[in-house]
């Protein structure tokens, strides 16, 4: 099976116990909204080619981890999108949660998706348990403090930051632990894997400032020119849109050079560079040669 459908599969069915009888229907219906459909799934799919890069040999466990992670992006952009952060209408092109279903139940369904996340990851882990505490632990780390996505998000709250310090929390932690988990996963080895997930977390940030401020909400599916009305720190608005656009090509080059030599290495290079083109925005693909 490739990718794409394991990971929709290990989704659909968590989601579906998650909606079991006796549970608050309206709840379980918000949570299906934040997850389905998917957007490209590009954290969960670099999990699954690192570990079949690493010998895929627990595939179950390799599914599970996949998806926690997909879960914990989607509870992100839910709390994201709330009316204290964002107050985003639309997220991939349909109403928000909170659009959807009101603020209240958007909360939860966020607190849901993180817990949902764990929950995967533990059924799964009873046939692999030795392998199960680093990849809880590497998973978590990169979703609270100090230097998960909460603190990447936390940041937005912060009078001053650095900006490579707010994309390494707020997007490159789930991409790195997407490496990591991936290798844990196979019982591969994980840290020759992190470089990878650093340099593609903070180029996909960098990706997003750019869509921010050179895409329409009607091409994007979500509202654009969020960072200068809320007053956000955004890599165009430090480095120029030319500055950015060559920046966000250098980090996809060292993501690219960071790749260990393994029998899955061409699957992965041509996994990343079809993802990279759709980083740079139609109207800047031009302005910085490649």
């Amino acid at each position: 099976m490739t990718a794409m459908p394991r990971i929709e599969r290990a989704l659909q069915d968590a989601i579906t116990r998650a909606e079991a009888a006796g549970a608050p229907p309206r709840l379980g219906a918000a949570l299906r909204h934040a997850v389905f459909p998917g957007g490209a799934r590009v954290r969960p799919m670099l999990c699954l080619a690192v570990a079949r890069a690493c010998g895929d040999d627990r595939p179950e466990l390799a599914d599970a981890a996949a998806a926690a992670i997909e879960f914990l992006h989607c509870a992100s952009l839910v709390h994201d999108d709330l009316p204290c952060f964002d107050d985003a209408a639309t997220r991939r092109g349909r109403p928000s949660v909170h659009a959807a279903f009101g603020e209240p139940l958007a909360v939860l369904a966020g607190d849901a998706l993180i817990v949902l996340a764990f929950e995967t990851l533990g059924r799964a882990g009873f046939a692999a348990p030795d392998r199960l505490p680093r990849l809880l632990a590497t998973i978590a780390a990169a979703t609270g403090m100090p230097h998960g996505i909460v603190a990447g998000q936390a940041w937005e709250c912060e009078p001053s930051l650095d900006l490579s310090t707010y994309h390494r929390a707020k997007t490159g932690a789930l991409f790195t632990a997407a490496t990591l988990a991936g290798a844990v996963a196979a019982a591969g080895t994980a840290d020759a894997w992190s470089l990878l997930g650093e340099r593609l977390g903070e180029a996909y940030q960098v990706a997003d400032d750019l869509h921010d401020v050179a895409s329409d909400a009607e091409a994007l599916g979500k509202p654009v020119g969020q960072d200068a009305a809320h007053g956000r720190a955004n890599a165009v608005h430090r480095l120029g849109l030319d500055g950015a656009v060559r920046h966000l090509r250098g980090l996809v080059a060292e993501a690219l050079d960071s790749i260990p030599d393994c029998d899955g290495s061409a699957e992965l290079r041509a996994l990343i560079g079809a993802q990279a083109k759709r980083f740079v925005p139609t109207s800047l693909a031009t302005r910085v040669a490649a």
